[in-house]
């Protein structure tokens, strides 16, 4: 009985596994970023002092809005439609699409705004 209740267990922990592997590479897909990479851009680049992150516990700020499933909202900045690309393209030049917003240009590349949108699209 104990090995069956065991594989069980193991099983269990295999389909928990691929599912988060999944989860993670149609992030991946949906962006063309790395969210690992982006969670680390998230710190590196100062968004704490600012955001309130799930995952990151240092980010509790409330200067800007929460990030907390920031892919359920319509829009980013109030009219920018909420897409993958929308969301890069705004975290990489914030002040082009709204030029009075307090989140600054941070001289982010491309990549590093996939990245940190395919962290973003990873959030509970």
């Amino acid at each position: 009985m104990k090995t069956i209740i065991t594989s069980a267990m193991w099983g269990l922990l295999l389909v928990v596994a691929a599912c988060s592997k999944s989860r993670l590479k149609e992030e991946e897909r949906i962006t063309g970023g790395d969210p690992v990479k982006g969670k680390e851009d998230i710190v590196r680049y100062g968004c704490p002092a600012c955001h309130e992150i799930p995952d990151i516990p240092t980010a509790r700020s409330r200067v800007g809005p929460s990030l907390r499933n920031i892919v359920a909202q319509q829009y980013l900045a109030g009219q920018l439609p909420n897409t993958p690309d929308n969301m890069a393209r705004w975290i990489r030049t914030p002040q082009e699409i709204r030029t009075n917003s307090t989140m600054p240009d941070l001289g982010l590349s491309d990549e590093e705004a996939r990245d940190i949108t395919a962290y973003l699209y990873s959030l509970p």
